[in-house]
């Protein structure tokens, strides 16, 4: 999926110009036009604000017709990847991997079930990002930072979190190896 005509085929529909959505968003213009015309990736935090002031999740952004809602069992190749850009971070990690894989379709159930794997240096982004719901994860191998309000800890293999995601929080991954977490937030708001 192409991120920057997504976003403005969604914006388009809802009847608002760049500065309108921006505006909206808490972001500059200039910063929804370069993303409309391919010339940055946002940053998990960046899309979430914007994505926010038109009310629409992650997950409803970047699906695409999901028939299954009464399937049960998943196979590894049939979950799917809600961050299709899969390009988060800044500096170093500007090019790092973010991938988010979705168990089924989360907004035909209460609950979303992630799989989540961050390439060393990858990074949600420098500006801490929040939505309305509650998450908790098991970190299954690597090490991930994680930022909750003003609270920071590095989190390895068998460690876990919970928190209301209503609090801005930010995921990084700064050692040398990939990190994998399973996660779950509910209700579906990523």
């Amino acid at each position: 999926m192409e991120v920057g005509a997504r976003l403005k085929q969604l914006r388009t529909a809802r009847g608002l110009s760049q500065r309108q959505l921006a505006l909206r968003a808490g972001v500059t213009n200039g910063l929804i036009s370069m993303i409309e015309q391919g010339q940055t990736s946002p940053s998990v935090a960046s899309l979430k604000k914007i994505l926010d002031s038109v009310q629409m999740t992650f997950s409803e952004f970047f699906s695409t017709e999901y028939p299954d809602t009464e399937k049960v069992f998943f196979g590894r190749d049939e979950l799917r990847e809600i961050n299709p850009l899969r390009v988060f971070g800044v500096g170093d990690g500007a090019n790092a991997l973010v991938s988010l894989r979705q168990v089924g379709n989360a907004s035909a159930h209460s609950l979303q079930m992630l799989h989540e794997i961050y390439a060393p240096g990858a990074d949600t982004g420098v500006e801490l990002y929040s939505h309305e719901a509650e998450e908790a994860g098991i970190i299954i191998s690597g090490r991930i930072e994680l930022t909750v309000g003003t609270e920071a800890r590095e989190l390895g293999p068998g460690d876990a979190y919970i928190f209301d995601s209503r609090i801005p929080h930010r995921f990084r991954n700064l050692r040398d190896e990939a990190c994998v977490v399973v996660s779950a937030c509910t209700p579906p708001t990523f």
